[in-house]
């Protein structure tokens, strides 16, 4: 099912997710498969197939890298608004941090 909100028809994710069937429904919902190649016991990749694996990881790295930093960080209350609060503090900070770290 595709986003309307979603302006970019591509999709990014791990070789564990490469399958035939998901490869050939991609294009049918208007995606473009940036999914990691994987290798065989019998067969490793090639040049080519570990040069666009590594080109695909250092996009999805900067993605990832976000969620990292909030993996373990539980927000428990009762409501909406206090979490949705914490939540966007938490963002802000990670941002206030990301932007000290890029300006050095």
């Amino acid at each position: 099912m595709q986003d309307e909100n979603n302006s970019d028809g591509s999709v990014w994710a791990d070789s564990a997710y490469r399958s035939v069937e998901r490869e050939a429904a991609l294009p049918g919902a208007h995606c473009r498969s940036h999914i990691h190649r994987k290798s065989a016991r019998k067969r490793p990749l090639n040049e080519r197939e570990q040069e666009a694996n590594r080109k695909q990881s250092r996009v999805r790295a900067r993605v990832e890298h976000v969620f990292v930093q909030q993996a373990n960080r539980l927000v428990r209350s009762i409501g909406q608004v206090r979490p949705g609060v914490k939540m966007s503090m938490m963002n802000l900070v990670y941002n206030m941090r990301r932007l000290v770290w890029l300006a050095r």
